[in-house]
């Protein structure tokens, strides 16, 4: 399935783990950091470096591009590290996130509640998948190096459900299916 951002809850609510799915439009990036600053910015009341509303955030850190090309490596980080930052960012409009490995149940939950999706990038793979960033801008927190939020235009760049807007999770279903395989 192909699909371009901003993300509508229509998009969203037909998506089902185990979709393989090519995002194109912008997304934007954030690690740890980049969170930790983004809770500080809305505890203060202030905007985010972006509008939130319909978008997706990527859980990366680019290494630097070599010349003539637009991004280094950028590979997914494990996601579970901003689970406690995923509700405020949800509430604001967030529609979806990137990263590798499973999220706590409270994120799930929280998924639920306000309609978004969480995908998962392939690790391991960050040369190959930076191929599908067409252009990177470092928008916010530039003191922050590889973990600074950049503005990304990526086309048919590969993700696959691993929790959708009923609760699924793509890490639960996996071991219920495979531990029903005699060895």
């Amino acid at each position: 399935m192909k699909i371009t951002t901003p993300l509508t809850d229509d998009i969203v609510r037909k998506l089902r783990v185990g979709d393989r799915v090519e995002i194109s439009g912008i997304i934007y990036t954030a690690r740890d950091a980049a969170h930790k600053r983004f809770m500080d910015t809305i505890n203060k009341g202030e905007k985010l470096p972006f509008d939130p509303v319909g978008q997706i955030i990527y859980y990366v850190g680019p290494t630097p591009p070599k010349p003539g090309m637009v991004i280094g490596s950028a590979g997914p980080t494990s996601s579970y590290r901003m689970d406690v930052f995923l509700e405020p960012l949800l509430k604001l409009g967030l529609k979806g996130t990137i990263g590798k490995g499973y999220r706590s149940q409270a994120a799930i939950d929280a998924m639920v509640r306000y309609g978004a999706v969480y995908f998962v990038a392939i690790g391991g793979a960050g040369a190959l998948i930076s191929k599908r960033i067409k252009r990177a801008e470092v928008i916010a927190y530039e003191d922050l190096g590889t973990e600074a939020v950049m503005k990304l235009e990526v086309e048919n760049f590969p993700v696959i459900v691993a929790n959708d807007t009923l609760g699924n999770d793509i890490f639960k279903l996996g071991i219920q299916r495979y531990s029903k395989i005699k060895v």
